[in-house]
This record gives structure tokens, C-alpha cells and sequence, in this order.
């Protein structure tokens, strides 16, 4: 793995300082995007050919875990492109060009954002509420609502998809939207406890186009290995993780300055308590454990390591104990670090908002459980 970030360090420094402007204003951050373009982020995963770095997915998620210990929001947003270009980059390693166009998007640095999640829809890729009508040549136009929307200021390109029923058996489409395009509507509805400046705002398909040139994937409803949906969950699973890895390293850091400041009435540093020293050491190794493994899955991607059926309960499992170790991790650095954390403008207080929407990406640990236990004992009648 390489022990280069391509993001360079001042640039992580002005990243990190206007994260808690974003986070008050409830703003998107576009600075930062603007920022990172021009340092090359949207290419980190595209060939060398095409002007990238050729990063492979462990190597970017080590790039969103440096980039989400300076800002969890810009992390996660921006993280939906890469999820797409390391999608990409996993069904060309498989034998797929189906997705070439999204390293082709990448390359000309344009904004790859997910229009895939629906209210009530906990099937995910599986299935679908939006409309996806047949135009007689080969496109579809989808009609239909999206949530959790990220990027949904900035996007150039949308992935959709919906279920077209007019055939025999329906089936589910996939495609890609331009900004260009139209009939894509954002209400302004992103005001949430954490994570604000992802600005994920619920997103209305009307009725657009997709011509048959951008429709890159028709399957068939329900469960499915398909090199498209194991590419994208691949990368999102592993890729939201490494922010809420880069969260957690952040807490541990935050505590362990704080406790080396302080120290008690009689003159002991608060560094020296055995009850501090084991609390520290606990959560230290708790972000070891889920490091380890989101590397390790990652590194299996890339070299094409076949887990066969145990590749899905290993992904949302990894997914789901990141999300639930880091917000153990941020909550026992807030009761170490003490009363100075609470204050609201307090770096602590902001990245104990933002850890907990870990449990709202897919896979949650509900569905992580129902995978798992599918794998074990077979699908529940």
C-alpha cells in the first residue's frame, strides 16, 4: 500500500479549518470540492493513462480516513465519487467495460454523486419505487423520489435507477443523468444533526431521460451478484467505513491532547490516571481492530481475492462494526476530555454528531444481522 497522500497537507489544514463553518451554517462544502478538484482528488482512481494516480480501493479508502480526520462531511460527500470510480474500477479488473464511461467522467474531473436510495426502500439495490419506463429505443425515462442524495449541489453526473415493469418479469435499470438534462429537482431539506455539509438532499426524478447510451446495466429484482452491484458495494461499504475509521482516529488524538493539558488539584497530570491510560488504550484498540479489517477487505478487492458467498456478510459486517466501534470510540473520548467537549464549538462535540449517521448508510446493523444470518442458517421464511 502506498504511504503517500495525494492530498497535500496544507490543504488538509483549510480543509480542516472550514469544516466547523460548513457544520454551522449547514452549508455545502464547495471550497473544498473546488479545492480538491483542482489537486487532482477526482482522479485518484483513474488510470495513469487517463491522468490519474491508478489508486486502487485500499489505497483510497487510506485517502478518505486522512481526509475524514480533517472533515467527516467533505469526506463522506465526496467519498460517493470515489465509491463510483472504484465501482468502476472493480468491473474493469473483472473483465467489465460497462462502467467505462464513469472513468472516462472521472477523468475529465466531473462530479460522480448515487441517486439510489428511496424512502421505505431498505432492499437498497435490490429493488426499487422509482418508475423506469421504456422510450421504445433502448433509454428509459425514471420517474421517481431519491433521499440521502449527497452532493446533490455540486453533482455533474447521477447515477438512477428504477424498476421497469412492462415486461414479463420486471427488472431493474440502471443509468446516469447529466446536470444538463433536467427534470431532476433537489428541495432544500438537509438540516441535520451531523454531517451537514454533505448537503444529501432528497432528490425528485420527473420523468427524466436517459438515452441508451448512458443505460448501463438491466437485472433482474432481488439479491444478486452481478459484477456492477458487487463493484459499487463493494467500494461504499469499505469506502464509508475508512471516514468512520478517520472519525475515530480523530477522537483518540482529540482525547489523548487534551488529557496531556490537564491536570488534577494536587498537580498529577490527568495523563497519568490509570483509569484515563485504560480508557485510551481500549479505544486505541478498538480502532485498530476495524482499521485492520477495512484494509485488509479492501486489499482483497484489489487483488481479486474470491470469498465467494461470504463476500456480502464480510462487507455490511466490516460496515457495520466500524460505524458501531467509532461511535463507542468518540463517546468515551468525549467523557475523558470532560465538560470542555460538550460546548458546541467544540471539535469533540462535532464529530459526536457526525459518527452517529454512521447508522443510517447501508448497510445498517439490522441488515448487516439479516446478511449474516442468511449466510449461517439460510433466508428466513
Amino acid at each position: 500500500m502506498s504511504t503517500a497522500n495525494p492530498i497535500p497537507a496544507d490543504l488538509l489544514e483549510r480543509i480542516a479549518a472550514r469544516a466547523p463553518g460548513y457544520d454551522a451554517a449547514n452549508a455545502f462544502c464547495a471550497e473544498d470540492l473546488d479545492e480538491l478538484r483542482a489537486a487532482g482528488y477526482l482522479r485518484i482512481g483513474v488510470p495513469a493513462e487517463q491522468g490519474g494516480l491508478d489508486l486502487g480501493l485500499r489505497d483510497t479508502a487510506a485517502v478518505q480516513r486522512t481526509l475524514a480526520r480533517s472533515a467527516p462531511a467533505t469526506a463522506l460527500g465526496l467519498g460517493m465519487h470515489q465509491v463510483w470510480v472504484q465501482a468502476a474500477r472493480s468491473v474493469r479488473a473483472r473483465g467489465g467495460a460497462f462502467l467505462q464511461a464513469v472513468t472516462d467522467h472521472a477523468a475529465d474531473d466531473h462530479l460522480l454523486a448515487f441517486g439510489v436510495s428511496e424512502p421505505g426502500n431498505d432492499a437498497v439495490l435490490f429493488d426499487s419505487l422509482t418508475t423506469a419506463e421504456p422510450d421504445g429505443d433502448g433509454g428509459y425515462r425514471f420517474t421517481g423520489t431519491k433521499v440521502s442524495t449527497s452532493l446533490a449541489p455540486a453533482w455533474d453526473v447521477l447515477s438512477v435507477f428504477g424498476k421497469d415493469t412492462s415486461g414479463p418479469e420486471p427488472v431493474l435499470v440502471h443509468g446516469f443523468v447529466l446536470r444538463s438534462d433536467g427534470h431532476v429537482a433537489h428541495r432544500d431539506d438537509w438540516d441535520t444533526l451531523g454531517m451537514r455539509a454533505t448537503q444529501s438532499r432528497t432528490t425528485d426524478l420527473d420523468g427524466v431521460h436517459v438515452p441508451a447510451d448512458r443505460i448501463v446495466r438491466v437485472l433482474p429484482v432481488g439479491p444478486n451478484q452481478d459484477p456492477l452491484v458487487f463493484g459499487v458495494f463493494a467500494a461504499f461499504e469499505l469506502l464509508v467505513a475508512s471516514v468512520y475509521v478517520g472519525i475515530a482516529e480523530r477522537a483518540v488524538e482529540l482525547a489523548v491532547d487534551a488529557v496531556r493539558g490537564r491536570r488534577s488539584l494536587d498537580g498529577t497530570p490527568r495523563s497519568e490516571d490509570p483509569a484515563v491510560r485504560r480508557s485510551l488504550a481500549d479505544a486505541q484498540g478498538a480502532v485498530d481492530a476495524v482499521a485492520l479489517q477495512v484494509d485488509a477487505l479492501a486489499r482483497d478487492v484489489d487483488e481479486l481475492v474470491d470469498h465467494g458467498a461470504r463476500w456480502f456478510p464480510l462487507l455490511v459486517g466490516t460496515k457495520a462494526r466500524t460505524v458501531d466501534a467509532a461511535q463507542q470510540v468518540v463517546d468515551e473520548a468525549m467523557r475523558v476530555v470532560g465538560g470542555a467537549a460538550y460546548r458546541n464549538d467544540a471539535e469533540l462535540a462535532r464529530l459526536a454528531r457526525d459518527v452517529r449517521a454512521g447508522q443510517y448508510h447501508p448497510s445498517s446493523r439490522d441488515s448487516a444481522a439479516r446478511t449474516v444470518a442468511s449466510a449461517l442458517l439460510g433466508p428466513a421464511r
